[in-house]
């Protein structure tokens, strides 16, 4: 009996095509582990050997680069405000009192304003000046003065008698035109020696008014007398 083959199941017709399928697939698989082998080593190579020229271009094309452009500020955006729907009920019943206007007419003047009095101010020329630039003087000085005073006093009588010595303080003012005023004994020993010392001071002659910033001021001056028994 004659074995007959199916042509579906002879295997011999396609074992030279799927030889040739397996070759170009090993070749294919040999090729791309030869291309990455030789990618990975010429990266490496490149990145261990680099150009100084490469790299200055590279700096040189860097500080180049322009500056980024700034944005502009953002404007304000304007918040709308929305009023309250709610509205406050006004009573209209209540009264409201009227109020009186006055009319202005222009065309008449205004009154002039009312005389403001004058505030009094003590002036500088009436002070008296207790320290000046130049101090209010005796003619001829204090040896003169001390020279009249002893020529003009006269000791009280009733003094003497009792043996009373000692030195009366006068205070006194002199005025801008060097005469004497306000005459006080500021410290006394005796009624009558006190009295003489009053007489004899009011009765000196006119003395160099002191002097402030150029001109003649009111001066106070204070003067002892000395009441002394030979």
């Amino acid at each position: 009996m004659e074995i007959k083959k199916s042509p579906k199941a002879d295997l011999e017709k396609g074992k030279g095509l799927n030889f040739l399928l397996g070759l170009v697939v090993a070749l294919a698989i040999v090729y791309v582990a030869l291309e990455y082998r030789t990618y990975d080593k010429i990266e490496a190579y490149t990145r261990d050997k680099v150009d100084i020229a490469d790299m200055e271009e590279t700096i040189l094309l860097e500080e180049n680069e322009p500056e980024p452009e700034q944005p502009e500020p953002e404007q304000p955006q304007q918040q709308e405000v929305q009023l309250p729907e709610e509205f406050k009920v006004v009573d209209n019943t209540q009264k409201v009192e009227k109020i009186a206007l006055v009319s202005v007419d222009e065309s008449k003047p205004l009154p002039p304003p009312a005389p403001v009095a004058p505030v009094k101010v003590e002036e500088e020329e009436d002070r008296i000046h207790e320290v000046v630039e130049s101090p209010a003087e005796f003619p001829g000085g204090s040896s003169a003065l001390y020279k009249w005073l002893g020529k003009n006093l006269v000791y009280p009588e009733q003094a003497a008698e009792m043996g009373i010595q000692g030195k009366v303080i006068v205070r006194f003012v002199v005025e801008k035109d060097g005469s004497i005023s306000q005459a006080t004994v500021v410290k006394g020993i005796d009624p009558a020696l006190d009295k003489e010392a009053l007489r004899v001071i009011q009765a000196m002659p006119k003395w160099k008014p002191g002097m402030q910033q150029g001109r003649a001021v009111r001066m106070r001056c204070t003067q002892p007398v000395q009441f002394k028994l030979q």
